[in-house]
């Protein structure tokens, strides 16, 4: 097992439990007790976990609403949903994950001859009363505080689907290129998500490097595009080039 796949079981087990043992987790993960203890150093360092004596326990993470997350950066996430926008052509299936720059992307598809596939009640609201639009909305238990889809149900239906291409969204990018998540409960969502769709496009403004996040989503060589703005960490958009990702800065 990969230290990243090894580190986010290793966080979905503290969070599920509270508290967990070094011992528990070398025999759930089959690596030695030496190997658990480096992990519970690197997390609690990222802040994903609080080291304790033998083992490791959950840190709360306070979730920001929709609507305050969506007034920071305005002008930014409106140039990168604008130049998402421009990628799209009539006739293409879009995956739309959640998050205040997607549904910025939702509001420029209006009127276009697209199907959106989405988890995000946000870029509903914005196409619900769009004829042009095909809108097919994801079934799963509901995130009130993000207005997100999550769960089985969720991740199932995407195993079904296909689309042309993914806007995904981020909570942070780190320096090595790691696109990061701060819930749980959206990370299988989103890995759901890259595997339905050709093209993964990550929309992320320059307040997104390096942003938060506790747990990753995938790497670089998964991101077929990214979009940010001007004046973004230019060794980390590097990684992303190395890894033949396109990048546009609008």
């Amino acid at each position: 097992m990969l230290p990243v796949s090894r580190h986010e079981q290793i966080v979905r087990r503290v969070r599920s439990s509270g508290v967990v043992s070094v011992s528990s987790l070398a025999a759930d993960l089959g690596v030695s007790a030496s190997t658990i203890r480096r992990d519970l150093q690197v997390l609690n360092a990222h802040g994903a976990l609080r080291r304790i004596r033998g083992g490791a326990g959950s840190v709360q993470v306070e979730e920001v609403p929709f609507a305050e997350v969506a007034a920071v950066a305005p002008d930014e996430k409106e140039a990168v949903a604008r130049c998402a926008a421009e990628m799209v052509s009539d006739g293409e299936v879009l995956l739309l994950d959640i998050g205040t720059t997607t549904a910025r992307l939702a509001r420029h598809l209006r009127g276009r001859r697209v199907t959106v596939i989405t988890s995000s009640l946000a870029v509903v609201d914005e196409l619900r009363d769009d004829e042009a639009v095909e809108l097919l909305v994801l079934g799963g238990i509901l995130r009130r505080n993000y207005l997100s889809m999550v769960g089985m149900l969720t991740e199932d239906a995407l195993r079904q689907l296909r689309a042309h291409r993914l806007f995904l969204g981020t909570s942070g990018i780190r320096p090595d290129g790691q696109i990061m998540d701060t819930t749980l409960v959206e990370v299988p969502v989103k890995k759901a998500m890259i595997a339905a769709a050709e093209q993964t496009v990550v929309v992320a403004d320059r307040g997104k490097f390096p942003g938060s996040g506790l747990l990753p989503v995938c790497g670089p060589e998964e991101v077929d595009v990214i979009i940010t703005n001007d004046d973004v960490d230019s060794a980390t958009l590097a990684v992303f080039a190395q890894a033949d990702t396109k990048v546009i800065q609008a």
